[in-house]
This record gives structure tokens, C-alpha cells and sequence, in this order.
């Protein structure tokens, strides 16, 4: 019977279970990371067409973000995994190409990006809609396609109004990796549970899962608070 707190079990090499945990965590920065970036292109386009799409266009946008903001991150996760990978097999079967076996990291990213990208829609609204009209219509007046006018324009301008709540999605997402542990992938959360009831060892196992969540808080919090320095140079600021 191993004791509550032998550091042994965390050794690098088995029969510890250090570099499982290291894999599984690493795992799961690929899944908060990669569901980030998809979360925040779909942003963008879902904040773009909100403001600027037709009618329909605005309607299915605000539905999306509506069933994201109401129903649970586990229902959606779920929903998305096995309803989506089973639509997306039919319809691959339908047209002759037979059935896709979606690989586990992608699908991964693909939940935790269309979560995010409801949430990243509203964000980048807001921070659009804080920019002072006249320095797009000084650049329409230019005669800038709408290309390029949210390339040098929008982006730049709304990220200084967007970075807290990108910040925030960020955070989420790093935690939604978790959720995905009920769906069988292999992230830290998942690990540290099959090392916990392999050893019984909870407490050491579940403490050293939050302090590398903690670790990567505070790491991130950091490089978050120097890229927002850095988007917000030259402005002026109230005191």
C-alpha cells in the first residue's frame, strides 16, 4: 500500500507516472491552443457577418451564439462529437468516399473551436463596434477594399477592446479540456484519473494535475499581460 504523498509515483520514468502526466498535459495545451485559434477565426467571420452580412446571414449567426451561450459546454461538446462526426460520416458515405474516422486531437479542436467561436463572435462585436466610425470611413474614403480595410484597420483597432475577453477564452478554453476527458480523450484530466485509481494515490495525483493547470495560468497570464502592453501602445489611457 503506497502512501498519500510518495513522490515516487511521480518519477519521470515508469513505474512512475510522470511522463504521462507531462504527455497529457501537453495534450491538452494542443487541444486548448488549437480550439483557441479556430475559435477565434470563427469569431471574426461570425462578428463580421453579424455586422455586416444580410438578414439571413444574421439570423443563423445569432442563433449559433444564442445555443452556445444557453446550453451547457459538456451537452455542446457532446452534441458536436458524436452528432458531428456521425453527420460528417454519412455525408462522406453518401458521396462514394466511405466512412471518416475522425483522429481524436482534431476532433478535439473542432468541439472546444465551435464553443469558443460563440463566445469570440460576441467579443469581437463589441470590440468592432468600439471602434470610432471615422477611421473606417476614412479608410472606405481612401478607396481600401473591405479586404483591406479589416486587415490594416479593424483588426489593429478592435484588439486593444478585445484582448480582456480574448483573455478570458483563453482561460476557458485551457479548463474545457477537461470536459473532453467524457468523451475518452486522453488529456490530463483523463490520465490523472487512470494514475490516481491505478495507484489510489488521488490526493497526489489530483494536486499535481491542478498545479500544472495553475502553472499554466499563471504563465499565460503573463504573456497575456505583455501582448496587451504591447496592443495597446500609443493609446491614451485614463487615470
Amino acid at each position: 500500500m503506497t502512501t498519500l504523498f510518495d513522490l515516487s509515483l511521480l518519477a519521470y520514468e515508469a513505474p512512475g507516472w510522470g511522463k504521462v502526466l507531462l504527455v497529457g498535459f501537453l495534450r491538452s495545451i494542443e487541444l486548448a491552443a488549437g480550439g483557441y485559434v479556430l475559435g477565434m477565426l470563427i469569431g471574426i467571420a461570425g462578428a463580421t457577418g453579424k455586422l455586416y452580412g444580410n438578414k439571413v446571414v444574421r439570423d443563423l449567426l445569432e442563433i449559433y451564439t444564442m445555443v452556445i451561450r444557453a446550453v451547457p459546454e459538456l451537452v455542446l461538446m457532446l452534441l458536436f462529437y458524436y452528432v458531428g462526426t456521425d453527420l460528417l460520416s454519412r455525408a462522406s458515405g453518401a458521396m462514394g468516399f466511405g466512412e471518416i474516422n475522425v483522429n481524436g486531437l482534431v476532433a478535439g479542436i473542432l468541439v472546444i473551436g465551435l464553443v469558443q467561436g460563440g463566445y469570440a463572435t460576441e467579443v469581437f462585436r463589441g470590440a468592432i463596434l468600439a471602434i470610432p466610425k471615422g477611421q473606417t470611413e476614412a479608410a472606405h474614403a481612401f478607396g481600401m477594399p473591405p479586404s483591406k480595410v479589416l486587415k490594416r484597420v479593424t483588426l489593429p483597432a478592435m484588439t486593444p477592446h478585445a484582448l480582456p475577453g480574448m483573455a478570458n477564452l483563453w482561460m476557458i478554453a485551457t479548463k474545457d479540456t477537461a470536459l473532453l476527458a467524457v468523451i475518452g480523450f486522453s488529456e490530463l484530466t483523463l490520465v490523472t484519473r487512470q494514475a490516481a485509481g491505478a495507484t489510489h494515490a488521488y490526493i497526489l495525483f489530483f494536486l499535481s494535475a491542478g498545479a500544472l493547470y495553475l502553472a499554466l495560468t499563471l504563465v499565460s497570464n503573463l504573456l497575456l499581460r505583455r501582448f496587451e502592453r504591447y496592443a495597446r501602445r500609443g493609446l491614451v489611457t485614463a487615470y
